[in-house]
Parts: C-alpha cells; structure tokens; sequence
C-alpha cells in the first residue's frame, strides 16, 4: 500500500511520507507536513500519541480515519485540500 499512498498523493499534487511503524525518532521524522494522515486501524497508539501530539505542537492539520483504503485516503486528501483551500 506504501506505493499506492504516494502515488495517490503524487496524483493530487501531494508528497507523502508512508509510515506503518514507528522510526525511531519519529517526531523529527514528521517534519513539517501539510497534514497529517492517520490510519487508526494501521499504526500503534504510541504513533498517534507522537503524531497527534506534534500536530498540536506544530498546528498541522490532522485528519484521521479506521479505514486504510486508497479511497479513504483520497477522501481524507480532498478534505483537507478544501480546509485548507487548496481545492484539486
């Protein structure tokens, strides 16, 4: 799916960083993105934590979703495009 994600992405005029587990130092590894994805369904409670606290941190949009489909994530890219008027 890593694949499919950045290419979804690439295709809405997105980059992407694909995480299903945690790296070490993933608050750093976050940088500083658009947005943030998550996919509760896919990644440890640690992950969110560290995510959910950096977008806090950092006021990055975070959108969250159980399902981990390409269709999700397109729907979740759309809005967060039209949040942040970027409309595709």
């Amino acid at each position: 799916m890593h694949d499919e994600y950045k290419d979804i992405c690439c295709r809405r005029g997105h980059s992407a960083k694909v995480y299903t587990q945690m790296p070490p130092r993933f608050e750093k590894a976050l940088g500083s993105p658009d947005g943030i994805i998550l996919f509760t369904s896919t990644v440890s409670h640690q992950m969110i934590r560290i995510a959910v606290k950096e977008a806090k941190r950092k006021r990055i949009p975070l959108l969250r979703c159980h399902s981990s489909s390409g269709t999700s994530l397109e729907g979740l890219l759309y809005e967060m495009e039209r949040k942040k008027g970027l409309g595709q």
